[in-house]
């Protein structure tokens, strides 16, 4: 695979627009943590949102120069856009926006926010993959539970501009990359297997080969990666992100692992090892991670956990 020349930043700042867990009686920031306040003109009466799903504004920094991206939407079509009115959020700094993978926990929000950003023609960087219609997850052979499908024609035509990729894709002028398709290598990371999707042929198993990450690279520290649910696995997405950029260190691992449930718990020791090998500065699992693997993982690295909620930011310098 060729690589991909990545530009260093002097910032990587992620704010959770949406995650599973919110306590706003948290006072655990720091320099790196900012954690949401219940406050609104100084009445503990402002709110933030969480739901099962997952949506991050990004934004880096190079010198007094600053961008921005939305990557995912969250849930709920209202869940994303009451956070960002609480938290004081202004979307018309957003130049463009990812979508991790096609699970409606993912762009649930979509058609709604798009519509409140005041910008012609957003463009969405996505796997042709995230359209495909009639995903389910079986549950013996005779139920079936349905995902809603992500409609393209209705992204389409509430101003969107969708830009198709199947592999790394380079964005904001190569600060950010969309890392695209991720290589199955591990042995124990294989993918959800009680997912389908239905074709004129019948029953298919779905690889959810839509699955994706952004990566940043953060100056003298190395790779910010940020998964959506890593359906993948977290290990397969991160090393697939040093191959793309040759670049071996990695400061920090956040978004979803998806080792929830008892599927995908037997997976969680081994998921540890290598990330003890990978040795990030932080690991700051989300959304479908689970409690059982959150927990495991801050006991075996306790000095690299963060833990993320709804409304957080995580700021990382050079």
């Amino acid at each position: 695979m060729d690589r991909i020349g990545i530009k260093e930043v002097d910032r990587v700042e992620i704010l959770t627009l949406q995650d599973n867990y919110i306590d706003l009686l948290d006072q655990s920031s720091s320099a790196i943590i900012s954690r949401a306040a219940p406050l609104k003109d100084m009445y503990i009466k402002n709110s933030i949102i969480a739901e099962h799903g997952f949506s991050a504004l990004v934004r880096i920094s190079l010198g007094s120069e600053t961008r921005a991206l939305l990557f995912d939407f969250g849930y709920s079509n209202w869940g994303v856009l009451h956070n960002i009115d609480a938290l004081g959020v202004n979307l018309n700094e957003i130049e463009l926006a990812c979508l991790s993978h096609g699970h409606m926990d993912h762009f649930g929000g979509m058609l709604n926010i798009v519509k409140t950003i005041e910008r012609d023609r957003l463009d969405l960087v996505v796997h042709p993959a995230a359209f495909r219609p009639k995903r389910y997850i079986k549950f013996g052979e005779e139920i079936k539970v349905y995902f809603p499908a992500l409609d393209k024609k209705e992204v389409m035509d509430a101003g969107v501009n969708i830009v198709e990729t199947t592999g790394p894709r380079s964005l904001l002028d190569g600060y950010v990359i969309f890392l695209g398709e991720i290589p199955r290598e591990t042995a124990f990371e294989k993918g959800m297997p009680n997912g389908f999707y239905e074709e004129d042929n019948g029953e298919i198993w779905d690889p959810i080969e839509d699955d994706t990450a952004i990566v940043m690279n953060l100056r003298s520290k190395g790779l910010v990666v940020l998964s959506g649910c890593a359906h993948s696995g977290v290990i397969n997405t991160v090393n697939h992100a040093r191959r793309v950029t040759g670049i071996e260190n990695v400061h920090a691992i956040m978004g979803g692992f998806h080792l929830s449930g008892p599927v995908f718990e037997p997976i969680i020791a081994p998921t540890i090892d290598e990330l003890k090998k990978i040795d990030p500065d932080y690991v700051i699992p989300t959304h479908c991670t689970g409690r059982s693997a959150m927990l495991q993982i801050e006991h075996e690295m306790p000095s690299k956990f963060l833990l993320n909620m709804s409304g957080t930011r995580m700021t990382f310098p050079s």
